[in-house]
């Protein structure tokens, strides 16, 4: 097969018009638009309470469905089995960018503040469970992505996920949970059981830098195809320099994000302790009689 088989050039035009109209990118469509609506919908339940809701989690969650729009139905997914290099930016829009959106966006701070009694009822048993419990844990969290990310771009299973179109659809699922799961637990603003300190959050959050960089070298110096029948070495070289690069400017960033809420924090803090200081003080206060 030619290099214009193998990882074709990437056109502009293609990733402008090439929409996918496939029944489970339809659906994905459908469920995508659903959820948006969804979240509308509670912040507009929100105002009918004369309750408020910072347009900015709005926006944040808009934000982080459109990324997933254009990850999976636009033209980018058109070259997700053709072109490695528009394959792992796919793949990283659903991991490091998409989950940060929806983080920010605390969608469950928001079904509990909206929803009626109910089923407010019902997404705190779900939150409760044992099997939710477990995976919101920040270090199962990590661990989903780690392998994620290491079982699909250096193992077999790459080249299995493309020979199997309904395996390859599961992937971009199984990302997004992964890098969702993870970001929650790291930036998120929703209640969960876990709170783990600042100092914590940052040691885990470097831990993703070796295994980028195990994962992008590997790529990037690869003597071989990582889907011989499907891409280029020049191509896989290519997709493994933008992987690195991308994760590491994303944990990066991402560091800077958690010490910014890590200063407010401690700002809060503060004043709360200045208020029980000068509440304690005003208490100890003798009180002075009037003037007869």
């Amino acid at each position: 097969m030619t290099a214009d088989v193998l990882s074709p050039h990437i056109s502009i035009h293609r990733l402008l018009t090439g929409w996918q109209t496939d029944p489970i990118s339809l659906v994905a469509l459908g469920v995508e638009v659903a959820l948006a609506v969804a979240y509308l919908a509670g912040t507009r339940r929100l105002r009918r309470k004369n309750r408020g809701w910072s347009p900015w989690r709005t926006a944040s969650f808009l934000a982080g469905m459109a990324t997933v729009v254009i990850a999976v139905q636009s033209g980018v997914a058109a070259y997700d089995d053709s072109n490695f290099t528009v394959h792992v930016v796919q793949h990283l829009l659903l991991m490091n960018v998409a989950p940060i959106f929806f983080a920010f966006s605390a969608p469950i701070t928001l079904g509990l503040q909206a929803l009626a009694r109910p089923n407010q009822e019902r997404l705190l048993r779900v939150l409760h469970h044992p099997i939710v419990a477990f995976v919101t844990n920040p270090i199962v969290a990590a661990g989903m992505v780690y392998f994620t990310m290491i079982g699909y771009f250096l193992t077999p299973f790459y080249n299995f996920s493309l020979e199997h179109p309904l395996i390859h659809d599961l992937t971009h699922l199984d990302f997004l949970i992964a890098g969702s799961l993870f970001w929650f637990a790291l930036v998120g603003k929703d209640p969960s059981r876990w709170h783990p300190s600042f100092p914590a959050k940052l040691g885990l959050l470097a831990t993703e830098i070796p295994v980028s960089a195990v994962i992008g070298v590997a790529l990037s110096q690869a003597r071989t195809s990582i889907a011989p029948h499907f891409h280029t070495v020049i191509d896989t070289r290519a997709g493994g320099s933008i992987l690195w690069i991308f994760s590491e400017l994303t944990t990066l960033v991402a560091m800077g994000l958690l010490l910014h809420q890590w200063l407010r924090f401690d700002e809060r803090e503060q004043i709360r302790a200045d208020r029980r200081a000068d509440r304690a003080l005003a208490a100890t206060e003798p009180v002075t009689s009037p003037p007869d």
